[in-house]
């Protein structure tokens, strides 16, 4: 049968406080509704629909990319509401299976084990037991031990709240019949809304099988409603991300102190200290060393790195064997080649640095092109702005350019070239030769320090 996927995605929730809707709450840096479609679309459905409601235009906006069928809730009538708005766009031949976009670790494999369990025509529905179940609603069996409902918290005798196993709102039912139990459920409750839980007793009451449980984790359903669930679904998240990434063979020396923030590939025996944080898509060649409070963004690291502590890469492209920091800068459109190094407190930008080149302090290199073994003394700048335009500043191969040096562009240094400690450089020095710019030394005699009266 034809799987069928419906994400319910329309609620505001107010607890988080936010301008932001609740499914576009970032986890990991990515919207909470994109981790729900990203796993969804692991089981290979049929269709993915996702019905939205508050702040309809800001969630178009920002995931309006994803390959699924939007279904526009405009009043939030409760989760049977929700759920009747997009089963009219599936045929009855299929099964659906209902996830929540404020779920976002639900797990394929436990989604996969949930549309099995019942076959073509049981209601399969996941629970879990809880120590703590305050505020889930609970599974209602009969002496022999058959679902027969499901009782929402505020709704509940006191005898019910004891009950440990909680529904998570996660379900898979034939199309034909889901259609035909919705159009049977009532708002007479205290929320005065259309439970899709309602489901359950109608299916029990039809003799229809119910299976309950399928072995999902308490974790796995951890729902998002307020900015502690979301920093206890990131923990949870980065801990889930940090074993993976162990398991490519990487070394964390605190898993608990990493964060990942995109996607991450490894080769062999990498290391990564503490409070790294990886975002976007980041790959790193084998044997690549990074230091403690590094942010990498959108990069490539080769072989034999080492990227010292407090450093920033983004948007850049490392070769082999480099060493860079600690306290470097590499900003976009960066580009080292091999054995070549970015020292402390040197920033770079839309730079191409040759093999064995170094910049070593202090300095900043920006729209630039250094050739093979180039030396950077401290505090160099290349002077690429000029309120209007940038421009570009060429230095050539074992050029040596000194301390405290103002590049002024567009200039060349050719190949060869040393150019002076503290020189001012406006016009291209040429190979081989000693280029110097300074004003003269003066010592003035006689002359007095003012002192205070």
């Amino acid at each position: 049968m034809a799987l069928h996927i419906v994400v319910l995605a329309a609620g505001q929730g107010t607890r988080m406080r936010s301008a932001l809707p609740k499914v576009l709450q970032p986890l990991g840096d990515r919207p909470l509704l994109t981790h729900v479609v990203e796993t969804a679309q692991q089981l290979a459905p049929a269709r993915i629909h996702v019905v939205y409601g508050h702040g309809a235009e800001q969630v178009q906006s920002a995931l309006g990319y994803l390959d699924v069928a939007w279904v526009h809730q405009a009043e939030q009538l409760g989760t049977g509401h929700a759920v009747a708005r997009a089963i009219g766009d599936i045929p009855d031949d299929a099964r659906v299976l209902v996830l929540y976009g404020d779920v976002p670790l639900i797990r394929a494999e436990t989604l996969q084990t949930l549309t099995e369990a019942g076959g073509a025509d049981a209601l399969s529905l996941l629970t879990v037991i809880l120590d703590d179940p305050t505020g889930y609603g609970r599974i209602i069996r009969d002496d022999g031990n058959r679902v027969v409902g499901i009782v929402e918290h505020r709704d509940a005798t006191a005898d019910q709240r004891h009950i440990r196993e909680i529904n998570t709102g996660l379900l898979c039912a034939p199309a034909a019949r889901l259609r035909d139990w919705l159009a049977r459920i009532n708002d007479q409750n205290t929320q005065g809304e259309y439970y899709l839980t309602d489901i359950v007793a109608l299916a029990a009451a039809d003799d229809v099988r119910i299976v309950a449980g399928q072995g999902g984790s308490a974790e796995e359903v951890q729902g998002i409603n307020d900015r502690q669930d979301l920093a206890l679904a990131e923990r949870l998240l980065q801990r889930r991300q940090a074993a993976a990434v162990m398991a490519q063979g990487v070394t964390l020396r605190d898993p608990q102190r990493f964060d990942l923030r995109g996607h991450l590939t490894a080769g062999r025996d990498c290391v990564i200290d503490i409070d790294v944080v990886i975002e976007g898509d980041v790959v790193l060649g084998e044997g690549v060393h990074i230091g403690p409070y590094t942010t990498i963004r959108n990069s490539r690291i080769g072989d034999g790195c080492t990227v010292h502590s407090h450093s920033v890469i983004e948007h850049a492209r490392v070769g082999k064997r480099c060493q860079i920091g600690p306290f470097a800068r590499l900003r976009p459109d960066t580009e080292l080649a091999e054995r070549a190094r970015v020292g402390n407190f040197v920033e770079t930008k839309n730079v191409r640095v040759g093999a064995g080149s170094k910049i070593n302090h202090l300095s900043y290199v920006g729209d630039a092109d250094l050739g093979i073994d180039v030396n950077v003394g401290a505090g160099v700048i290349t002077c690429n702005y000029d309120g209007a335009a940038k421009h570009r500043t060429v230095i050539g191969d074992g050029a040596f350019i000194g301390s405290d040096c103002q590049l002024v562009a567009p200039v060349e240094v050719a190949a060869g070239a040393t150019i002076g400690a503290g020189s001012t450089i406006t016009k291209d020095a040429p190979a081989g030769k000693l280029t110097v710019s300074r004003a003269r030394q003066v010592t003035v005699p006689g002359w007095k320090r003012p002192e205070k009266g």
